[in-house]
């Protein structure tokens, strides 16, 4: 029988599921699962995670903040999770913290803390955080305490090489959202190859391999499949259930795209941020200036949301 898609895909890229919905990790067996606010949110509100929530807000005590819940039940969330990957789980930062770099630093402790408290090596956790300077200068000292991060709404060449002159594990280019940008702005619809989120990563890859940085790209946020084919190769894709249902439906031969060995030989100069220089290069991308302060917003606003929740919920 012919290998589907999202089997060869498998073979030169580690396939991670971008979702907070169990049965799909389940379903197509992905390596890592990554989680944000607006998943979690989704999956929170399902009746049949009802006991997650109950749970969390005992966890937490009598009278402790509504923070030390939501703390409790994205832990209780990936540690679910973990029961179904085989690697690790992503667990994001409160994006409220994106420019606060040492209440970053503690928040991230916190969860690591729940984890190890859980009986999880540290090694099987990211902790999401915004592609800030600040959230970039966290990660940085993180990462000294074994503490591995994945950096994440992160839309430009700058955001990239920061993060890997900071030393952080992961990435996560958003692809789709540059691709919904771009869209907007011109009016033009882009094929695959064409497409400014593709183009994005397929830049940080090269400039990674080439000057050997260790950190992992990880493309994020897909619009279509056309998208993940491009990016073949890529250390790491977080797809959505949807796609990998696609992929999975497909036995259409799929070429990796993206490939170390030809990166080497890119006509790319090593550049290096300091703080002022990387806040001027990020203002002058209005792209990455609008989406990076979106998502922060869009991640606030379903934190709150989540808040919420758990208040009705008997906290």
């Amino acid at each position: 029988m012919a290998a589907t898609q999202l089997e060869q895909l498998k073979r030169f890229t580690k396939v991670v599921a971008d979702t907070g919905d169990f049965k799909a990790m389940k379903q197509f067996t992905p390596q890592d699962a990554t989680t944000n606010p607006s998943l979690i949110l989704k999956a929170a509100g399902s009746a049949e995670n009802a006991g997650l929530i109950e749970k969390a807000i005992q966890d937490a005590g009598s009278g402790a903040p509504v923070t030390a819940v939501i703390d409790r039940l994205l832990v209780l969330f990936g540690l679910e999770i973990l029961k179904i990957v085989p690697g690790r789980v992503s667990t994001e930062v409160d994006a409220r913290l994106s420019f606060d770099r040492d209440g970053s630093v503690a928040k991230a402790r916190e969860i690591i803390a729940l984890y190890e408290k859980a009986g999880i090596p540290r090694e099987r956790i990211l902790i999401k955080v915004a592609s800030t300077w600040e959230g970039i200068r966290a990660a940085e000292l993180l990462q000294r305490e074994k503490i591995n991060c994945n950096l994440t709404l992160l839309f430009s060449f700058p955001q990239a090489v920061a993060c890997a002159d900071a030393g952080v594990k992961l990435i996560s280019p958003f692809v789709g959202r540059i691709l919904d940008w771009y869209k907007k702005s011109t009016g033009k619809d882009y094929a695959p190859a064409e497409d400014p989120g593709v183009k994005s990563v397929t830049e940080i890859y090269a400039y990674y391999k080439k000057f050997g940085h260790p950190t992992e790209i990880m493309g994020a946020s897909f619009r279509n499949k056309g998208e993940i084919l491009e990016l073949a190769g890529c250390d790491l894709l977080t797809i959505s259930p949807n796609f990998l249902g696609e992929l999975a439906a497909s036995t259409d031969p799929v070429e990796r795209k993206l490939d170390p060995a030809a990166a080497k030989d890119a006509k790319i100069e090593r550049v290096t941020y300091d703080e002022k220089s990387f806040r001027f290069a990020l203002n002058e991308d209005a792209m990455a200036t609008d989406k990076l302060a979106e998502g922060i917003r869009t991640f606030t606003a379903d934190i709150i949301k989540l808040e919420h929740l758990l208040q009705k919920s008997g906290k």
